[in-house]
């Protein structure tokens, strides 16, 4: 969706509207007929306004959040990616290559330096080392990367 677009629909949505997104965002497996009766609305109306929100794309998708740790990959490291070259090419090909891989949850492209922030979850160091060397590092246009492994999550959202 455009910028625009999500600022006019942001600012379109009344309080029922934030309610919906607020109460999915807790827990997007609520039913209709929970949702409803939390929002205090009846689950006609309800169902309308989510399918209204889906389809303008305010709401986007439903997610499982999953435990890293439970899931073999405790190791979480936030890497700075800077490339040598900003052409069309070079930044498709570092955007593709790096989205496609498993180990790489969330890609960020920011203004200034440097280019790229990227997520990444494997299990230990030494499969990060793993990843580092044998996959982002071989990229032709990344020309210097800075990892921060996480101490702790303090708060996620959204």
């Amino acid at each position: 969706m455009h910028y625009d677009t999500y600022v006019r629909n942001f600012h379109d949505m009344d309080a029922i509207d934030r309610a919906i997104i607020d109460e999915l965002r807790r827990d997007a497996r609520l039913s209709n007929t929970e949702l409803a009766q939390r929002i205090r609305l009846t689950p006609a109306p309800c169902l309308r306004r989510v399918k209204r929100l889906e389809q303008e794309g305010v709401i986007t998708g439903y997610h499982a959040r999953v435990d890293p740790a439970a899931a073999g990959r405790p190791f979480e490291v936030t890497v700075s990616v800077e490339i040598r070259v900003n052409d069309q090419r070079t930044v498709e090909e570092f955007e593709s290559s790096v989205a496609a891989w498993e180990e790489v949850v969330e890609v960020r492209r920011v203004f200034g330096s440097p280019d790229y922030i990227l997520r990444v979850l494997v299990a230990d160091v030494g499969e990060y080392e793993r990843f580092q060397t044998a996959k982002l590092l071989r990229l032709d246009g990344v020309s210097r990367t800075i990892s921060h492994q996480t101490m702790k999550l303090v708060k996620q959202e959204w």
